[in-house]
C-alpha cells in the first residue's frame, strides 16, 4: 500500500457493517464486514439496536486497520453510507433512547392517519396537507408508516417519556456521524422522508414550519442539515485513537444507500439509471427537475449531486427474498437439517439456476414477501408461489425466485421511464445481487436492457461513500466519477427469451390486480 491518500468507508446495511478502504480513484484496497441482528418485535416492530452498529463498526475496522497497519496514517477521511428511512432517539449526550426503528417498521402506520386526517382525504390524508407536501418536499409521508415521519408519531403517542426525553431524533447515517464526531446533523438526504424540509432549492434544503406543524414534532428535536458533501468535524479522538489514525481526519457528511449507490455506480449524468439489488432493492436515476409521480410512489428528492434530484423508485425487499429462501426452506434449522454450514450459499444458487431454462418451468414466484413500497405502495402483499406441480422440483423454485424479483423490477421501470420522459437503455446494476452473473442475464433479458455489472458490485456503497468525501476534501469534482467508474461486463437481452418473458410478465402483473383484494382481507 503506497502513501496515497485514503478515506474509511463505511457501509451499514440492514443485514451488517461493511467498512472498506478506498482510494481517491475508487479502488478498495482493504475490507472487513460484521453481521448485524435484526429484531422483529411482536407487535410487528423491525428494529436494531443502534450500539450495535457502533460495537459492530470499532470491531470490523479495528480488524480491517490490523490487516493494514501502515494504512492509518494515510487516511485523511471516514464518511458513511447506510441504510435509510430508520429512526433513532437520542437524548442531549448523544445516548440512544432504546433501538431503532427501521425502514420495514410499519407500527406508525395508525398515528400518521389519525395525524394528517382531515374532511376530504387522500389515501388517509387530507388533501391540503397532502398537496403541500409535494408542493415543498416532493413527496409525502408513506402512509404504510414505513418512514421517519410515521416513527417519531410513533413514538410520540405510545411511548411519551421517551419522546419527552428525545433531544433529537436521528436517521441511521445522522446516528453514525454523532458518534464519529459528535454533532448533530443530517444529511440533504437522510432528512428527506422526515417530511419537514422545503426541497424547492436543491442547494438550499431546508425546514418549513408549516409542515412540521402538519407533522406534529417539535422543531426543536430534529437536527441541522447540512450537504453530502460537508465536512462536518473531525473524527473523536477516542476513535482515532482506537484506529490508529491521525486526529485532524475529517468526517464528511455522507449519504444514505440510495444516494451513495448511485454515485458508487458511476451513474452520474442525468437520466441514467443504476439498479441496485440488496435486501430491497430500487432505480435511481439523477435528474435535473423536481417531480412527483404519486400514483407511482415515486419522486426526484435531493441527494449529493450540486443542482440535481434524484429520482429514487424503491420496492420493498429483493435480494432479502433469497435470505428467507436459504434461511427458512432450503437450510432452515430444524429436525431435518440440525446444522447448515454453507459459507456461499448463493454461488450455489447461481449454479442450480444455471441449470434451469427460462421461465423457470412454469413456475412464477411474486417478491412481495414485505409488502411493496412502488409502483403500488402498499403493505399488505405478500410473496406467493404459482404454477407448482409434481413436475417441478427445488431447483425450479430458486431459478423462479431471481425471476420473480426481475419481473417486480421490470414492474418499476415502465413508471420510471415515463417520469424521465425517455426510453431507458442502459442500466448499471451493483449490490450484492450484481456479484450474479447468472441475475444480470436474467434481468437484462426480463427489462429487455443492457445490464452494465459495475466492477466489485458489493463494494458500490462504500465506493460512493468514498468519492463523496473526496469531492467534500477537494480532491475530485462529481463530474469525474464517470471516468473512474469501471465494469465487469455488459449483459445484452437474448431475443430467444422475449416472447416466454414479456407472457409472464403480464401473467405477473395479473396476478397483483386478481390478488391484492384477498392480501388486503388476509392481512
Amino acid at each position: 500500500m503506497t502513501n496515497e491518500k485514503l478515506i474509511l468507508a463505511v457501509d451499514l446495511g440492514t443485514s451488517g457493517m461493511k467498512v472498506a478502504l478506498i482510494n481517491i480513484q475508487g479502488e478498495v484496497l482493504g475490507w472487513e464486514s460484521e453481521p448485524v441482528k435484526l429484531i422483529i418485535t411482536p407487535d410487528g416492530g423491525a428494529e436494531q439496536s443502534p450500539e450495535e452498529w457502533w460495537q459492530s463498526f470499532l470491531s470490523a475496522a479495528g480488524r480491517l486497520m490490523k490487516r493494514h497497519p501502515a494504512a492509518g496514517s494515510n487516511v485523511v477521511s471516514v464518511c458513511c453510507s447506510t441504510q435509510g428511512e430508520g429512526t433513532v432517539a437520542v437524548d442531549k449526550s448523544g445516548n440512544a433512547i432504546g433501538n431503532a426503528i427501521l425502514w420495514m417498521d410499519m407500527r406508525g402506520a395508525p398515528h400518521l392517519r389519525k395525524q394528517l386526517g382531515g374532511l376530504v382525504n387522500m389515501d388517509g390524508a387530507d388533501l391540503f396537507k397532502v398537496l403541500r407536501f409535494v408542493q415543498l418536499t416532493g413527496g409525502m409521508p408513506s402512509m404504510t408508516g414505513k418512514d421517519p415521519a410515521a416513527h417519531m408519531l410513533f413514538i410520540r403517542d405510545t411511548m411519551p417519556e421517551v419522546y419527552s426525553r428525545t433531544y433529537k431524533f436521528l436517521n441511521v447515517l445522522d446516528y453514525m456521524n454523532l458518534r464519529l464526531t459528535g454533532e448533530f446533523v443530517a444529511s440533504f438526504d437522510s432528512i428527506v422522508t422526515s417530511w419537514v424540509t422545503d426541497n424547492r432549492d436543491p442547494n438550499a434544503v431546508r425546514y418549513d414550519d408549516r409542515l412540521i406543524a402538519s407533522l406534529g414534532i417539535d422543531r426543536a428535536k430534529l437536527p441541522d442539515i447540512v450537504s453530502c458533501s460537508s465536512v462536518i468535524g473531525t473524527l473523536r479522538r477516542e476513535v482515532s485513537d482506537a484506529l490508529g489514525f491521525s486526529p485532524d481526519v475529517k468526517v464528511v457528511a455522507g449519504a444514505i444507500d440510495n444516494t451513495a449507490a448511485a454515485i458508487g455506480a458511476g451513474a452520474i449524468k442525468d437520466y441514467l439509471p443504476h439498479l441496485y439489488i440488496g435486501t430491497s432493492s430500487w432505480i435511481t436515476a439523477h435528474v435535473p427537475f423536481k417531480k412527483t409521480d404519486v400514483l407511482s410512489s415515486m419522486a426526484s428528492i435531493p441527494c449529493a449531486v450540486p443542482g440535481r434530484y434524484l429520482l429514487t423508485a424503491l420496492q420493498a425487499t429483493a435480494g432479502g427474498n433469497l435470505t428467507y429462501l436459504r434461511d427458512n426452506i432450503i437450510y432452515h434449522k430444524d429436525e431435518l437439517l440440525q446444522e447448515a454450514d454453507v459459507p456461499d450459499i448463493f454461488k450455489v444458487l447461481d449454479q442450480i439456476t444455471e441449470r434451469v431454462p427460462a421461465g423457470a418451468n412454469g413456475v412464477l414466484y411474486t417478491p412481495w414477501i414485505w409488502g411493496e413500497r412502488a409502483p403500488v405502495d402498499d403493505r399488505t402483499l405478500r410473496a406467493g408461489l404459482y404454477n407448482l406441480s409434481l413436475h417441478n422440483t427445488r431447483e425450479d423454485i430458486i431459478r423462479a425466485f431471481l425471476e420473480g424479483i426481475a419481473f417486480n423490477t421490470r414492474w418499476l421501470l415502465s413508471p420510471v421511464e415515463k417520469f424521465l420522459g425517455r426510453k431507458v437503455q442502459t442500466i448499471h446494476i451493483v449490490g450484492g445481487g450484481a456479484q450474479s452473473d447468472v441475475w444480470c442475464q436474467i434481468f437484462s433479458d426480463v427489462m429487455d436492457v443492457e445490464i452494465k455489472q459495475v466492477q466489485d458490485p458489493i463494494y458500490a456503497n462504500a465506493r460512493g461513500a468514498a468519492w463523496i468525501a473526496a469531492v467534500g476534501l477537494g480532491e475530485i469534482k462529481f463530474d469525474d466519477i464517470s471516468e473512474l467508474v469501471q465494469f465487469k461486463r455488459s449483459y445484452q437481452p437474448q431475443s430467444k427469451n422475449r416472447i416466454l418473458y414479456d407472457n409472464k410478465f403480464e401473467i405477473f402483473k395479473q396476478i397483483y390486480k386478481q390478488m391484492k383484494g384477498i392480501y388486503r382481507r388476509l392481512n
